[in-house]
C-alpha cells in the first residue's frame, strides 16, 4: 500500500519531502505533482523501478523517459548542449517543457532512446519537485502519470491512490495540477522539431528556432 503524503502546494513540509527522498533512495516509485501534470518518479540508477514504470505505462524500449533536473548545470552533465540549445533551454526553463537531447555517458543506456541515444530533460516550475531535487542532490527519472491505455493523466491524489495503491510506494498529493502534459521539443535535430504541443507556449521555441 502506497504512503499518502499530503503536501502544501506552495510551502511543502520539509519533513514529508525528506520522507519521499528516502523512499526514492531505497528504490521506491512515487507519484508527484509538476507544473504540467502528475508524474511517476524514481531514482536514476534503479532498473527495477524502471521496469515497474514500463508495466504501469505499458511502454516499449523506444519510449522517451525524462530526466528532471534542478538547474541547467545538471542538464549539461547528462546531455550534450551546444550554445544554441543552451540558449533555448535558458529561455524556457523552469517551465512545462521537455527537451530531447543527445545523452552523455552519465545516462545508463537503458534510459536512453534505444536507437537515437537521446534523453528527455526538464526543469519544472513547481515547489514540490524543486524541494525534492534539492533534498536528493541529484536528478530524478520521470514519466507522465498515464496508466496503460488511458488518454488522460491521473490528476487527483485520491484518484491516483485508487488506481495505483499497490503499484507505487508513495503519493505526494499537492492538489490538482491539471492534465495537460509538457510541450516536447526535439533539440537533437536542427532546426528543432515540436513533437507534442502541451502546456508550454510555442512562442519562445519558434522565435529562437528561426
Amino acid at each position: 500500500m502506497a504512503e499518502y503524503l499530503q503536501l502544501h502546494p506552495i510551502d511543502p513540509q520539509p519533513r514529508l519531502i525528506r520522507q519521499a527522498a528516502e523512499l526514492l533512495r531505497g528504490g521506491g516509485l512515487i507519484a508527484y505533482p509538476t507544473d504540467s501534470c502528475y508524474a511517476l518518479g524514481w531514482h536514476l540508477g534503479d532498473s527495477a523501478a524502471l521496469e515497474r514504470v514500463r508495466r504501469i505505462r505499458k511502454t516499449d524500449h523506444h519510449h522517451h523517459f525524462t530526466l528532471v533536473c534542478a538547474n541547467l548545470a545538471e542538464v549539461g552533465r547528462f546531455a550534450h548542449l551546444e550554445t544554441w540549445q543552451f540558449r533555448m533551454l535558458r529561455a524556457c526553463l523552469p517551465g512545462p517543457y521537455t527537451f530531447l537531447l543527445k545523452a552523455t555517458r552519465e545516462i545508463p543506456r537503458r534510459l536512453q532512446h534505444e536507437r537515437r541515444r537521446t534523453i528527455g530533460v526538464r526543469i519544472p516550475a513547481h515547489r514540490v519537485p524543486q524541494m525534492l531535487l534539492a533534498e536528493l542532490g541529484e536528478p530524478l527519472m520521470s514519466a507522465t502519470l498515464l496508466v496503460g491505455e488511458d488518454s488522460q493523466p491521473l490528476t487527483a491524489g485520491r484518484q491516483i491512490q485508487e488506481r495505483l495503491d499497490h503499484d507505487i510506494d508513495a503519493i505526494l498529493d499537492a492538489g490538482d495540477c491539471g492534465t495537460e502534459p509538457t510541450t516536447v521539443v526535439d533539440l537533437s535535430v536542427s532546426p528543432p522539431m515540436v513533437i507534442r504541443q502541451g502546456k508550454g507556449a510555442l512562442g519562445p521555441i519558434m522565435g529562437r528556432a528561426l
